[in-house]
């Protein structure tokens, strides 16, 4: 069932796309940003040798972060995570998986609260080819360990997809689908996730069909971005919710147009939350202050006969970092202003979209650490990025 659920949104997000309207005009005609990468290396993680698969990236209270997994000749996959005291020099974090599945995850979603990892990971396989998804939380003695849970936990009958894992002050949050629109797992401790479907204004209703992507720990809880199809139509609007607790939600719909528009990620930055998503063909974000959320900068169009996506969005010192995928290659942008304005940011090289591929952020004060897989070898660069968002040159600093 997860399958055809997916391919049902791809075709209908393709043909949306290709049917909306030109989408506004970018705010990338400044030069790029340039920063000086520099280039780090992660220590192979143990076991038959393979290419290294890096998915997702997080760092928090003075530890860094990276997940992925290993794939080896043969189409066999193990989980796969690092972490740094400084950014600087990685060290392999000890896995300990449970099952048979588990023994197989890919990591694809991370996350950390006062400084303890906690991961999504999924192998497909089964009867049904779907993906057979676990949890993943940091021991006291560092070590990774797999979570046990029901089947139908994640999976089952009703399973679409389970997409981000956040954590904050309330704990822990995943978000993804199920067949009833969009839901929740929540935990206070990464340990047990309980499962929240078929609540009132998150899953889909007489409104629409609701789809959630991402969310963020917020003063006093939770918000969870994505989208909404009301009946009778093939694009989507873009839609928030909040929740105290991860259990009882109110949505809001954010301001939109004709076009196809849905919000992907989602950061807090200060007082306020942005969301970057699609904006019919291109890239665009919407920004809530004081409860208000408005339409602010758009970037970067998409390619209409592919699936464009943002793959990952996070704030530090003032800026906000958003990688995406045009569905053809990946890019990084950032915006000094709360994404009222977007430049595009230089990667250390080309990346070419695909499945077998990503890009992951990390931001701490004002050092970015870019985590690239373009489906061939992983490579991980950092660099310092100038207050005022210029170009900066190795052995210059900041200008």
């Amino acid at each position: 069932m997860a399958s055809r659920w997916s391919f049902a949104v791809l075709v209908v997000l393709a043909a949306s796309l290709v049917a909306c309207d030109p989408a506004p005009t970018s705010t990338g005609e400044q030069p790029p940003v340039r920063p000086a990468w520099q280039p780090l290396t992660l220590p192979p993680p143990p076991g038959p040798p393979g290419r290294v698969l890096l998915r997702d990236a997080t760092a928090c209270a003075g530890r860094w972060y990276a997940v992925g997994g290993v794939a080896d000749a043969d189409g066999g996959t193990r989980p796969a995570a690092w972490t740094s005291l400084d950014g600087t020099t990685w060290a392999v974090v000890p896995i300990v998986a449970d099952s048979f599945y588990g023994r197989q995850n890919v990591l694809s979603a991370a996350a950390c609260r006062d400084g303890a990892l906690a991961a999504v990971g999924a192998k497909t396989g089964g009867a049904h080819g779907n993906p057979r998804v676990s949890t993943w939380r940091q021991g006291p003695d560092g070590a990774l360990v797999e979570v046990s849970a029901s089947f139908e936990t994640y999976g089952g009958p009703k399973a679409v997809n389970v997409s981000r894992l956040v954590g904050g002050p309330p704990g822990w949050l995943i978000v993804g689908n199920r067949s009833s629109g969009a839901a929740a797992w929540v935990s206070p401790d990464a340990a047990d996730f309980a499962l929240v479907e078929g609540a009132p204004e998150l899953a889909s209703d007489g409104g629409g069909i609701t789809w959630a992507f991402d969310a963020t720990a917020v003063p006093g809880g939770w918000l969870a971005v994505g989208g909404v199809l009301p009946g009778g139509r093939i694009d989507r609007d873009p839609v928030a919710w909040s929740s105290a607790d991860g259990r009882s939600w109110r949505r809001t719909t954010l301001p939109g147009t004709d076009r196809y528009e849905e919000l992907q990620r989602v950061v807090l930055t200060g007082d306020a939350v942005v969301a970057v998503g699609l904006r019919g063909t291109a890239f665009g974000a919407w920004r809530r202050d004081d409860d208000r959320w408005v339409a602010v900068g758009g970037f970067a169009g998409a390619v209409p006969s592919r699936v464009p996506s943002v793959d990952a969005l996070v704030a530090a010192d003032g800026r906000l970092v958003a990688a995406i995928s045009d569905g053809t290659s990946r890019a990084v942008w950032t915006s000094v202003d709360r994404g009222g304005s977007w430049r595009r940011m230089e990667l250390p090289g080309p990346v070419p979209a695909g499945v077998d591929g990503d890009v992951a952020v990390v931001a701490v004060g004002r050092r970015l650490w870019i985590f690239v897989d373009d489906g061939v070898r992983p490579a991980v660069w950092t660099a310092e990025v100038p207050a005022d968002g210029g170009v900066e040159r190795r052995g210059e600093g900041p200008r």
